[in-house]
């Protein structure tokens, strides 16, 4: 079968390990991290603009590697060809391989910061992050030059470290070893953030099995599968996404 393969680039080095594994034809197209920080109109639309520009190229499915993202796919639609996409909140369920394991992880083990190969180097440095802060519901997001630039410098890290200082929202920081990395390369950035952080540190071994299942099928009641004409909504349950006929 032939896929369009649309994915946050958080995700590059596991999709690019399955793929070239899979016995499907995958066409790939990777997105910017951090895409659902700017809210859900931008993210949605860069989306669904690939989703419509690959409409016409005879392909079985389109194929999401994404989660909901704060409800930034809310909204996306199948064209001709049905929409797949996991079943996740965001991508530490896909990482963690299932919605059950990431929920009993984080009852767990609450305030958890969780890196990968992909938000380490994929726009996931300290330095990186000050661009795509976490987007408040009631306005824009901040971003820390601005505060240079109003405030200077001492007075815009003291700003920066009360809003989104991590030591106010973190106690700990888990390193997602997927496999398919330099594990002791990534290993000893994770570490030294959660130094400087001042936070406890551990790893957890990743499960590739959702992105797999992803690519290569089946995609049963792990996965939603948007039909044509048919747009994703959140269900605000355990099942997280659903899909309906939206009014014309």
């Amino acid at each position: 079968m032939r896929f369009h393969l649309i994915s946050c680039e958080v995700f590059y080095r596991e999709i690019c390990h399955v793929m070239a594994r899979s016995r499907h034809e995958v066409d790939l197209r990777f997105l910017p991290k951090g895409l659902h920080n700017y809210a859900g109109l931008s993210m949605r639309q860069r989306i669904q603009d690939c989703i419509d520009a690959g409409d016409a190229r005879g392909y079985d499915a389109v194929l999401l590697g994404y989660g909901l993202c704060g409800l930034g796919l809310v909204g996306i639609q199948a064209r001709s060809v049905p929409v797949v996409l996991p079943r996740a909140h965001d991508c530490i369920t896909v990482l963690l391989g299932s919605r059950e394991r990431y929920a009993e992880h984080a009852l767990a083990n609450p305030g958890t910061y969780y890196l990968s190969s992909g938000w380490i180097e994929r726009n996931g440095s300290e330095e990186g992050e000050r661009q795509l802060t976490p987007l408040l519901s009631t306005g824009p997001a901040v971003v820390y030059e601005d505060l240079v630039a109003k405030y200077g410098e001492d007075n815009a890290k003291f700003l920066w470290n009360e809003l989104y200082g991590p030591a106010k929202h973190y106690g700990s920081i888990s390193f997602i070893s997927m496999g398919v990395e330099p594990t002791e390369h990534f290993r000893s950035i994770a570490r030294q953030r959660a130094e400087r952080w001042g936070v406890a540190y551990q790893e957890l071994r990743g499960d590739m099995t959702i992105l797999e299942r992803l690519i290569n099928g089946p995609w049963d009641g792990d996965f939603q599968v948007i039909r044509p004409g048919e747009a994703l909504r959140p269900t605000y349950d355990d099942a997280i996404v659903g899909a309906e006929t939206p009014a014309t």
